[in-house]
């Protein structure tokens, strides 16, 4: 019997494939331990970072000048009163274009709010103005750009200087000398500062006022250009005049009423007292800064009301510690294009750091965040924070400053978790690299090893169909294999067992042959007694015990004579040379003998050697022995007269299709039984239940029948007809010329 095998097998290698894929879980747990690695490195990083600022706090501490000069001795600061000098990377060209001002937005708009004269006339659209200052090397910068309805210049021979729109400036210089000084202009173009008496005032009734001489001060420069809304004064004035005191203010006198005056300012001005502050960057904390070479960190220096003293680092280059750990590049190795290709996958997947960020601070005027209010407080603190593009995080620490038991400031240090993220994917590069070099040769191995233990197992079952043929005999041993594990035994086991299956074979092959010739000789004893005691005792003939004898007698000769014709077939056909014959020939003369001796059962005879498929007719020669095929056509009209229906036909047909010969015999009857129909050709097999047959039958007319069609390199096969109304018996040959 053969099975049908699914045509999709669930085999070892795709068991061992699937059993593969939990190497996959262990990139996953890598991929979850470097997270967590990434974690601690985080809270490292942050404890690093809070040493280097307690180390740079610990530099400034007890060092109250640092701060003083620094007007870092108020207990409050007010917007637009005291001013904050922003560094000023590129040189400032004094034309009053504010073109080269990069920082514009950090101006303060002046109104109402900062009115210094003329409360009772003032209108909005009549004065105000946007300032800022600047400190770019050993000067400090600053631009007024003046919104005024109209501009009054100063007369061309007036002495007086205070009958026109002016700007004032008062400051304390670092000896602590009071000073005034007036820029007032005769037209738009280049002015110079003029240095007049503290103590009078401009605007003043005191008619000695018009006849005091002023002197000019070189050292303070600008320019004066008109524009639409106004007009613009771009100054510059030298750091070795200033000290920590400032002030500025625009004054505005309109034509029609000169003894009116408009004064905004950024302060008062007229008293010492009453001057506002300007703060300077410190160029002693920045020499300190550079000293203590943290250049792994962006570090701020604020005082207590958190505007910038000092500045060192640039924080796009502050990875901290960890950015000095990350590797160098590729080195040039065989495998480099290899590494080149698994990069690029890894920088779609990974997070890659930006080498380019915007940090878009917060005024720097003004500090803010929470671990600068703890730093001021007198409490370190720490905090995460985003960039304004999103793109990279910042970590920042600040640790107070003091002084006399006070807090003076704090320093803040800032630095990316660029480092870290580096440091990270390189670990997850390197440990992918190393998974996925184990997982490839795992897989590649195991795949190896299925595939040869599948080999085996495949070839193991293509031995065992090989050993048995369709009847069941033991055509080839299986081989004995010397491998030591299962597979090996298994096969070791299935040699054994058909070899003990082939000996058992031939005993059974060669016991009918045995018994039949054992059982001759009794059985020719017991029929020659039986034949002279019919000759000494003449009445005995018509004995019904002696016709019963010798009709046993015969039977059992009959049945030795069966039991020996499949074996003398089997043995002649190994010695039997094929020859060609005519097929119809043979067929219609069996047919014609078979009418002749079965008398009572119709038969019909139909020869049609015409190919409809090559549209012509076909040799009717076949390679073979005549009388074998006459033999087997007895065997299946035999089987077709015993199992038809009473006064039925039997239909022979011989077509021609393609390069075979098919003859059908087929009968009206009882159909095959389901159970045995995979084993009608198989000896000693018969269907014959509860027929009452005088003559014997050991089940070996189909398998004689089907010996010589194998004979023929054919084929016969028993199937029930198209009506289910009986069996067609249908044997195909190849034509000679095949």
């Amino acid at each position: 019997m053969k099975f049908n095998r699914p045509t999709f097998r669930f085999g070892l290698r795709i068991k061992l494939f699937l059993l593969s894929l939990f190497l996959f879980a262990i990139p996953l747990l890598g991929y979850q331990y470097v997270w967590e690695m990434e974690k601690y490195l985080r809270i490292g990083q942050e404890k690093t970072l809070m040493g280097t600022v307690r180390a740079v706090a610990t530099a400034l501490h007890e060092r109250p000048k640092l701060f003083n000069r620094q007007a870092s001795f108020l207990p409050t600061v007010q917007k637009g009163r005291d001013l904050y000098a922003y560094p000023i990377v590129d040189p400032i060209q004094l034309d009053g274009k504010l073109d080269d001002w990069h920082n514009q937005h950090r101006a303060l708009n002046y109104q109402q709010d900062y009115l210094i004269e003329g409360h009772d006339i003032y209108q909005e659209q009549s004065l105000s103005f946007k300032h800022m200052v600047g400190k770019y090397r050993e000067h400090l910068y600053a631009y007024f750009s003046v919104t005024d309805d109209s501009v009054v210049y100063r007369p061309e021979n007036s002495l007086r200087i205070d009958k026109n729109d002016l700007l004032q400036i008062a400051f304390i210089t670092p000896e602590g000398d009071f000073r005034r000084y007036v820029i007032s202009t005769k037209a738009p173009g280049w002015v110079t500062a003029y240095q007049i008496d503290t103590n009078s005032s401009v605007g003043s009734s005191d008619s000695s006022y018009d006849n005091k001489p002023l002197a000019p001060e070189p050292r303070i420069q600008g320019m004066w250009i008109e524009t639409e809304q106004g007009y613009t004064i771009e100054l510059r004035l030298p750091l070795s005049l200033l000290g920590s005191q400032l002030s500025f203010a625009i004054s505005d006198i309109d034509q029609g009423s000169k003894e009116q005056k408009i004064t905004l300012g950024t302060s008062p001005f007229k008293q010492a007292d009453q001057l506002g502050t300007v703060l300077l960057p410190s160029p002693e904390i920045e020499r300190i800064l550079k000293g203590l070479d943290h250049s792994e960190s962006r570090i701020w220096v604020v005082d207590k009301h958190g505007r910038v003293l000092a500045k060192a680092g640039d924080i796009k280059n502050s990875d901290g510690v960890w950015g000095k750990m990350t590797k160098p590049d590729l080195e040039e190795t065989w495998y480099r294009p290899l590494q080149q290709q698994l990069l690029a996958i890894y920088d779609k997947i990974l997070t890659t750091p930006p080498k380019d960020f915007n940090d878009q601070l917060y005024d720097v005027a003004h500090l803010q965040g929470s671990h600068l209010t703890k730093a001021l407080n007198g409490k370190r603190g720490a905090t995460w924070r985003l960039t304004t593009d999103n793109k990279a995080v910042i970590l920042s620490a600040a640790y107070p400053i003091y002084s006399d038991g006070e807090v003076k400031g704090a320093v803040i240090a800032e630095e990316t978790t660029n480092g870290i993220r580096t440091l990270r994917n390189q670990a997850l590069q390197s440990w992918f690299n190393v998974i996925l070099a184990v997982m490839g040769l795992g897989t590649f191995a195991l795949f190896v090893f299925a595939s040869r233990t599948s080999n085996r197992i495949r070839t193991l079952r293509n031995q065992t169909e090989q050993a048995i043929d369709e009847q069941g005999k033991i055509i080839h041993p299986i081989p004995i294999s010397n491998a030591s594990d299962e597979v090996g035994d298994l096969q070791r086991t299935f040699a054994l067992m058909v070899q003990r299956l082939s000996q058992y074979t031939q005993y059974l092959q060669g016991m009918s042959a045995s018994l039949s010739h054992e059982l001759r000789t009794p059985v020719a004893v017991v029929k020659s007694s039986l034949e002279s005691l019919e000759l000494d005792l003449p009445a005995s003939q018509d004995n019904v015990y002696m016709h019963r004898a010798k009709e046993g007698v015969n039977r059992l000769s009959t049945i030795l004579t069966l039991m020996s014709e499949a074996t003398r077939l089997e043995q002649s056909l190994q010695n039997t040379e094929r020859v060609s014959y005519a097929i119809d020939e043979v067929v219609s003369g069996c047919v014609q003998g078979y009418q002749l001796t079965q008398p009572q059962q119709a038969f019909t005879l139909s020869i049609d050697l015409f190919d409809d498929n090559l549209n012509e007719n076909k040799e009717n020669q076949v390679n073979g022995g005549p009388e074998l095929l006459a033999q087997l056509l007895d065997k299946l009209l035999a089987n077709a007269v015993e199992f038809s229906t009473i006064n039925t036909c039997i239909d022979i047909k011989l077509t021609a299709k393609n390069d075979l010969f098919i003859l059908t015999i087929g009968n009206i009857g009882a159909l095959l039984p389901i159970a045995m129909q995979d084993r009608l050709f198989d000896s000693m097999v018969s269907v014959r239940k509860g027929k009452q047959d005088p003559q014997p039958h050991l089940g070996l007319g189909l398998y004689i029948a089907q010996l010589i069609a194998q004979f023929h390199l054919g084929s016969v096969e028993l199937v029930n007809n198209e009506s289910a109304t009986g069996v067609d018996a249908i044997v195909t040959i190849p034509s000679a010329k095949k």
